[in-house]
């Protein structure tokens, strides 16, 4: 096991990585740009290392200086959170060039699935179900197009290949402006993401979604924790998630479970991972996998158990899991809300100073947050201040657990979307369960 772990992260996720550390005796490093300086896990870690100025490009996206961090601190492995780094293979592979371990998958199979194109493939080699669309990037000839639209049947959408977090992407309901939006589409990804290759699929009209996580060791052996539901979206960035899935039946849920772990067999997957799929009448469509710890990821350790950060630590040192499936029992349900330094219909970021800051409590109550009274949320970063998680013996009991505790939740000093989520909470549509990936987005406008 390591005795040092650099964290090259920031927010909640590097204070959830830290108490994963602690509580193993491991010692670990926080890196932190000029605005972080003040940060609760800065505080807790045991070395720190200013990384450079507030904007993320000159700090935690800097990978020479987390390297270099890494080095004068003498750090066993780096653990990436989500986000920033946590997906980029050149910086997994610098990781392990320079003598450390890069706690989550190998640099190939982060390349492999970092790219949508190459990551559909290998899923339809291995019998992951996947949205009809063209066979790989488009090409360059318009009426080759044009015929794969008419095969897949209107609408479409056109993604950017090496997308994500809800860019590079454009629907086309008609013929007539399928040019035109492949080439839009194009010279968007090339800027955003320095590629220009994009693909086509059938675009589903009201899908949920719906994600396996899996987790994998470097002795063959490959499990999935079962589904989250993170329908709850606005611009493709989820607000709510919760497992499992309301109403999905159990042998759906393990039949695509089992692939997602064969799958992981087959590629020779390393860490913790997750399947995300569109889902539509009883179908999965595989959309892409994140090689990566989810922000979501403690709705999947209440209802297993399991310490998703604990197990990637060990899986990173080169220990077996010390489960099989078959031991793997999903008991009750867990709910997820990110809360935002935000307003909370408008959606404008709200950064400042904390004045008044406390946390609900009560029995099935989690919340995973680095702020304090008085902490200064920077407006470098990402809006996310924490998240509250709910868990009950029923989805009932989870969502009445989770109205107490927002009820309870003080932020004081910068709007949040408490409010928000204080009415999804008593939305009808909402409490049946199994609303679509467009069901908030179109709430808001009404």
């Amino acid at each position: 096991m390591f005795e040092k772990i650099l964290i090259a992260n920031r927010g909640e996720i590097a204070l959830r990585i830290q108490r994963a550390c602690r509580e193993m005796g491991i010692r670990t490093v926080a890196v932190h740009s000029t605005a972080d300086a003040e940060a609760k896990y800065v505080k807790l870690a045991d070395e720190s290392v200013c990384i450079g100025p507030a904007p993320s490009a000159l700090s935690y996206l800097n990978i020479p200086a987390v390297i270099s961090a890494a080095e004068v601190t003498d750090a066993e492995a780096v653990h990436p959170g989500y986000g920033f780094l946590s997906e980029n293979a050149d910086f997994a592979e610098r990781v392990e060039q320079s003598g450390f371990v890069f706690i989550g998958p190998r640099p190939d199979t982060i390349r492999l699935m970092g790219d949508k194109v190459s990551a559909k493939e290998a899923m339809r080699k291995t019998g992951v179900p996947c949205v009809p669309g063209s066979e790989g990037a488009l090409g360059e000839d318009p009426a080759e197009n044009l015929r794969i639209a008419r095969s897949i049947g209107y609408p479409v959408i056109i993604k950017a290949a090496a997308g994500g977090g809800g860019r590079g992407m454009r629907i086309v309901h008609t013929e007539s402006t399928l040019l035109g939006a492949i080439s839009l589409t194009r010279s968007e990804a090339n800027a955003a993401f320095g590629s220009s290759q994009v693909y086509m699929e059938k675009f589903l009209e009201h899908p949920r979604h719906i994600e396996i996580q899996v987790m994998a060791d470097t002795h063959g052996n490959a499990v999935f924790l079962g589904e989250r539901d993170c329908s709850m979206q606005r611009r493709h960035q989820k607000v709510i998630e919760e497992a499992p899935a309301p109403g999905l039946p159990v042998k759906l849920r393990d039949k695509i479970g089992e692939r997602c772990a064969a799958a992981c067999r087959k590629i020779g997957y390393r860490g913790a991972g997750t399947f995300e799929f569109l889902y539509e009448n009883n179908e999965f469509y595989f959309i892409e996998m994140n090689t990566r710890v989810q922000v979501e990821h403690p709705v999947s350790e209440m209802i297993t158990g399991i310490d998703i950060v604990h197990e990637q630590i060990r899986v990173a040192a080169g220990e077996r899991l010390g489960y099989s499936q078959k031991q793997i029992q999903f008991r009750g349900h867990a709910i997820e809300c990110r809360i935002n330094a935000e307003d909370p219909y408008t959606f404008m970021p709200s950064p400042g100073r904390i004045t008044q800051y406390h946390t609900p409590g009560g029995p099935g109550i989690r919340v995973d947050s680095h702020v304090y009274q008085n902490y200064l949320v920077p407006p470098n970063y990402d809006s996310m201040v924490g998240k509250l998680i709910s868990y009950g013996n029923t989805r009932e009991q989870a969502i009445a657990r989770m109205r107490t505790a927002l009820s309870e939740m003080v932020i004081e000093g910068i709007r949040t979307n408490i409010p928000l989520h204080q009415e999804l909470m008593n939305d009808p549509n909402f409490i049946f369960g199994g609303t679509g990936i467009h069901y908030l987005e179109e709430k808001l406008k009404r």
